[in-house]
């Protein structure tokens, strides 16, 4: 038998679940197909993965529970995907070693480029207190997050938060060690070119290739940068050992959306590490 989430009642009354009707009357308003199943079904672990997060929230608080950022408070929201995740600390678990290898190096400069709400970026400024991070992404409620999360941290005067970055701006890279962490939807494909942006060339890259959207950009980006790197593919995995004891209470469906990361397809990173000498 299924369990019910603990406190649900309280949680279903709220915007959130008023919108979900709303967006879920209207994908089945339309003409039979499974399409539209798959889309309702998608929507509907949404919902319910925002109600196990806010349950997690409560329960366990909002500091991270385990993983690479542990103890980082994420009370300020997310920008997309998953809140359960990152509450657990086994959002994009499978990174965890590329992210003590960074912390290990002490970059003092880490471009953040797709930074969402901050969680990379804000987490890394407090695993490496002598680094300075530039978090940048086009959305300015995105921004505004990651503003937010750096101060409720105690890490804003080292989180440089703005928009657009260009090919021009990795040049910084030539200056100083620096990690590049690229997450911007596809568009991994157009910023990183080291023909047109040549400081890629001395930085370190940790980029998530979205094939699921444009087929063959892990393939495209590997060959782009072989002479230059030495490459590792990371592909998506699953985390449940982050799963604290309570939820035991719940249901096997809540705890495996506690961990989804809301992926549609494939998204492996590449972990490219530059060959030269270090500036």
């Amino acid at each position: 038998m299924a369990h019910t989430m603990p406190n649900s009642g309280a949680l279903i009354a709220s915007q959130y679940t008023a919108n979900t009707y709303q967006a879920l009357r209207q994908i089945m308003a339309r003409p039979d197909d499974t399409k539209e199943l798959v889309a309702a079904l998608r929507l509907l672990a949404k919902w319910r993965g925002g109600m196990v997060a806010n349950t997690i929230a409560a329960r366990s608080g909002t500091r991270v529970l385990g993983g690479p950022f542990a103890g980082m408070d994420c009370g300020a929201g997310v920008a997309e995907g998953s809140r359960s995740a990152r509450l657990l600390g086994c959002y994009e678990a499978t990174l965890a070693p590329v992210i003590e290898e960074i912390v290990a190096r002490a970059y003092p400069l880490v471009i953040d480029i797709g930074s969402a709400e901050g969680y990379y970026a804000v987490g890394l400024a407090r695993r490496m207190p002598l680094s300075r991070i530039l978090a940048r992404d086009q959305d300015p409620q995105a921004q505004k997050l990651c503003s937010a999360l750096a101060a409720l941290n105690g890490v804003a005067d080292r989180v440089e938060v703005a928009g657009l970055f260009r090919h021009a701006d990795f040049a910084r890279a030539l200056d100083q060690p620096t990690v590049v962490l690229c997450d911007i939807e596809g568009a991994e494909v157009d910023l990183l070119d080291p023909q047109k942006a040549p400081g890629l060339l001395a930085a370190d890259i940790l980029v998530e290739c979205h094939d699921c959207l444009t087929p063959g950009i892990t393939l495209l980006l590997s060959e782009r940068f072989a002479a230059s790197h030495e490459i590792c593919r990371i592909d998506r995995g699953l985390q449940d050992a982050t799963l604290p004891p309570w939820m035991e209470e719940l249901s096997d469906l809540d705890r495996l959306l506690a961990l989804w990361e809301w992926r549609s397809g494939p998204t492996p990173w590449l972990w490219m590490r530059h060959k030269g000498p270090t500036p």
